[in-house]
Protein backbone atom coordinates (compact mmCIF):
# COMPACT_ATOMS: atom_id res chain seq x y z
CA UNK A 1 0.00 0.00 0.00
CA UNK A 2 1.22 3.48 -0.88
CA UNK A 3 0.02 6.66 0.78
CA UNK A 4 0.40 10.03 -0.92
CA UNK A 5 0.02 13.44 0.69
CA UNK A 6 0.20 16.64 -1.34
CA UNK A 7 1.05 20.10 -0.05
CA UNK A 8 2.08 23.49 -1.35
CA UNK A 9 -1.05 24.68 -3.07
CA UNK A 10 -2.40 28.18 -2.64
CA UNK A 11 -3.36 31.44 -4.27
CA UNK A 12 -0.91 33.16 -6.61
CA UNK A 13 -1.09 35.92 -9.18
CA UNK A 14 -0.65 35.20 -12.86
CA UNK A 15 3.02 34.98 -13.74
CA UNK A 16 3.92 33.74 -10.28
CA UNK A 17 5.29 30.42 -9.08
CA UNK A 18 4.37 27.63 -6.72
CA UNK A 19 6.02 24.38 -5.77
CA UNK A 20 3.86 21.40 -4.95
CA UNK A 21 5.16 18.49 -2.90
CA UNK A 22 3.94 14.93 -2.66
CA UNK A 23 5.18 12.82 0.24
CA UNK A 24 4.98 9.12 -0.51
CA UNK A 25 5.07 6.40 2.11
CA UNK A 26 4.84 2.67 1.86
CA UNK A 27 7.27 -0.17 1.54
CA UNK A 28 7.73 -0.06 -2.23
CA UNK A 29 6.84 3.56 -3.01
CA UNK A 30 10.38 4.41 -4.10
CA UNK A 31 10.11 1.95 -6.99
CA UNK A 32 6.94 3.48 -8.41
CA UNK A 33 6.61 6.02 -11.18
CA UNK A 34 5.03 9.23 -9.94
CA UNK A 35 2.75 11.65 -11.68
CA UNK A 36 0.69 14.79 -11.27
CA UNK A 37 -2.82 15.31 -12.58
CA UNK A 38 -5.19 18.23 -12.21
CA UNK A 39 -8.90 18.84 -12.32
CA UNK A 40 -10.42 22.23 -12.99
CA UNK A 41 -14.04 23.01 -12.06
CA UNK A 42 -16.43 21.40 -14.50
CA UNK A 43 -13.67 19.59 -16.36
CA UNK A 44 -12.25 16.09 -16.39
CA UNK A 45 -9.05 15.25 -14.57
CA UNK A 46 -6.07 15.59 -16.88
CA UNK A 47 -2.45 14.53 -16.97
CA UNK A 48 0.16 17.14 -16.07
CA UNK A 49 3.53 15.43 -15.60
CA UNK A 50 5.24 12.15 -14.79
CA UNK A 51 8.69 11.06 -13.64
CA UNK A 52 10.20 7.63 -14.09
CA UNK A 53 13.38 6.93 -12.19
CA UNK A 54 15.30 3.73 -11.57
CA UNK A 55 18.95 2.81 -11.19
CA UNK A 56 19.65 3.27 -14.89
CA UNK A 57 17.59 6.21 -16.12
CA UNK A 58 15.33 9.13 -15.33
CA UNK A 59 12.66 10.32 -17.73
CA UNK A 60 10.12 13.06 -17.40
CA UNK A 61 6.97 13.68 -19.41
CA UNK A 62 4.73 16.73 -19.61
CA UNK A 63 1.40 17.76 -21.00
CA UNK A 64 1.83 20.23 -23.86
CA UNK A 65 -0.04 22.89 -21.88
CA UNK A 66 2.63 22.98 -19.15
CA UNK A 67 5.79 22.11 -21.08
CA UNK A 68 8.50 24.69 -20.48
CA UNK A 69 6.74 26.10 -17.40
CA UNK A 70 6.44 23.13 -15.03
CA UNK A 71 9.19 20.83 -13.81
CA UNK A 72 8.69 17.51 -12.05
CA UNK A 73 11.46 16.15 -9.87
CA UNK A 74 12.11 13.55 -7.23
CA UNK A 75 14.45 13.55 -4.27
CA UNK A 76 17.34 11.10 -3.99
CA UNK A 77 15.52 8.94 -1.51
CA UNK A 78 12.62 8.94 -4.00
CA UNK A 79 10.10 9.52 -1.26
CA UNK A 80 9.04 13.04 -2.24
CA UNK A 81 8.00 14.28 -5.65
CA UNK A 82 7.86 17.95 -6.54
CA UNK A 83 6.09 19.98 -9.17
CA UNK A 84 7.68 23.36 -9.71
CA UNK A 85 5.20 25.59 -11.48
CA UNK A 86 6.42 28.83 -13.04
CA UNK A 87 4.74 31.46 -15.21
CA UNK A 88 1.38 30.40 -13.87
CA UNK A 89 -1.74 31.26 -15.79
CA UNK A 90 -5.38 31.53 -14.66
CA UNK A 91 -6.11 28.39 -16.69
CA UNK A 92 -3.75 26.47 -14.40
CA UNK A 93 -6.31 26.88 -11.62
CA UNK A 94 -7.32 23.38 -10.49
CA UNK A 95 -7.02 20.78 -7.79
CA UNK A 96 -3.68 19.07 -8.30
CA UNK A 97 -3.38 15.38 -7.50
CA UNK A 98 -0.30 13.27 -6.97
CA UNK A 99 -0.48 9.69 -8.23
CA UNK A 100 1.69 6.57 -8.21
CA UNK A 101 2.03 3.87 -10.86
CA UNK A 102 3.68 0.63 -9.78
CA UNK A 103 4.73 -0.03 -13.37
CA UNK A 104 7.74 2.19 -13.95
CA UNK A 105 8.13 1.98 -17.72
CA UNK A 106 5.10 2.06 -19.98
CA UNK A 107 4.53 3.02 -23.62
CA UNK A 108 1.88 5.46 -22.41
CA UNK A 109 1.76 7.56 -19.25
CA UNK A 110 -1.26 9.83 -19.35
CA UNK A 111 -4.01 7.37 -18.50
CA UNK A 112 -5.56 7.75 -15.08
CA UNK A 113 -6.34 4.06 -14.83
CA UNK A 114 -2.63 3.20 -14.83
CA UNK A 115 -2.14 5.00 -11.54
CA UNK A 116 -3.30 2.85 -8.66
CA UNK A 117 -2.67 5.30 -5.83
CA UNK A 118 -3.84 8.89 -5.42
CA UNK A 119 -3.46 11.69 -2.94
CA UNK A 120 -6.28 13.86 -1.66
CA UNK A 121 -5.37 16.83 -3.84
CA UNK A 122 -4.23 20.38 -3.21
CA UNK A 123 -5.92 23.50 -4.56
CA UNK A 124 -4.02 25.88 -6.83
CA UNK A 125 -5.70 29.16 -7.70
CA UNK A 126 -4.13 31.63 -10.13
CA UNK A 127 -5.67 35.08 -10.21
CA UNK A 128 -5.52 37.32 -13.27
Amino acid sequence: QVQLVESGGGLVQAGGSLRLSCAASGRTSSSYAMGWFRQAPGKEREFVARINRDATATNTYYADSVKGRFTISRDNAKTTVYLQMNSLKPEDTAIYYCAADRVMWRPTYTRMRDYGYWGQGTQVTVSS
